[in-house]
Order: structure tokens, then C-alpha cells, then sequence
């Protein structure tokens, strides 16, 4: 039974913007499936769910993995559209960004944890990526280039 209801919550929680512990007992009790909030309390940390902002600007639950997913998502969106220009200069690449955005830029690098790069730096308006090996830069600088896509 309890593996079924937590299918039951992932699944709820996956396609409905749940915000209360009280809605998602009432979704539960409309597909059946009755319970105390004393028993959602323990799913919900049980399933280690977390409340995350929705598109619609109100809190809703969702798995951490599901949160962290939007983080990353969001992050690249961010690298995507302040980086101005990439250089390759030896093992490093240079990325220009918009003023004020290469430390969330280098965040969104850092945040990819690719194998290839040894780590970063940012300044106001430039990232410096140093990348392990001189032949793998054309390799990172094409990734690069896709996320912007």
C-alpha cells in the first residue's frame, strides 16, 4: 500500500502544481487512496520532496532531483544568453558575457561538472576556462556551442 501511494504522490506531484500537505490528501482521497496528514508528513519526507518555485510564481512540491533539473536548466539558459563571445587561447577558453554575468556564466560551467575542464574563473564580464588538456577545447568549445542553441 505504501509503495503504491508514493507512486501515487510522484506522480501527483508531477503533473499538478500540489502546494499543501491538505491538497495533496484530498488528490489521494479522490483516487481512493485515504490518509492522515501525520501519513503525508512522513511521505513527503520519506520521498524527500522539497517545495520549488512554479512557473506560475506560487511554491509547489517536487522531487529534489526534479529541482535540481530546473536549477540546470535554468543555469544554461542564463549561459546561453549572456555569453557574447568564446576564445580558445592553449588550454584555456576565454567567454566574454554581458556586463555583470560571468560569475552566474561560470556558475552554469561549473555546475555541468565536465570531466574536461579543471574549473573556472569570472570576473565582471569574463570567464576563463581551463580546460585539462589543449585537445580537448574544440571539444568543450562545441558543447559550448550547442547549449546556446
Amino acid at each position: 500500500m505504501k509503495a503504491m501511494r508514493h507512486a501515487m504522490i510522484l506522480q501527483l506531484i508531477d503533473t499538478m502544481e500540489i502546494d499543501t500537505q491538505e491538497m495533496l490528501a484530498e488528490q489521494l482521497l479522490s483516487r481512493g487512496i485515504k490518509v492522515t496528514q501525520a501519513t503525508i508528513s512522513r511521505d513527503i519526507k520519506e520521498l524527500r520532496l522539497i517545495k520549488v518555485l512554479s512557473d506560475h510564481g506560487t511554491y509547489k512540491y517536487a522531487t529534489a532531483e526534479r529541482a535540481e533539473k530546473n536549477i540546470s536548466d535554468r543555469m544554461i539558459r542564463i549561459f546561453a544568453e549572456s555569453v557574447v563571445s568564446m576564445t580558445e587561447a592553449e588550454n584555456l577558453i576565454v567567454i566574454k558575457t554581458l556586463p555583470a554575468s560571468a560569475n552566474v556564466a561560470a556558475e552554469a560551467i561549473d555546475g555541468l561538472n565536465w570531466s574536461e575542464i579543471a574549473g573556472t574563473l569570472a570576473g565582471e564580464n569574463s570567464i576563463f576556462v581551463a580546460v585539462k588538456s589543449k585537445d580537448m577545447v574544440s571539444t568543450v568549445l562545441t558543447r559550448f556551442h550547442a547549449m546556446m542553441k
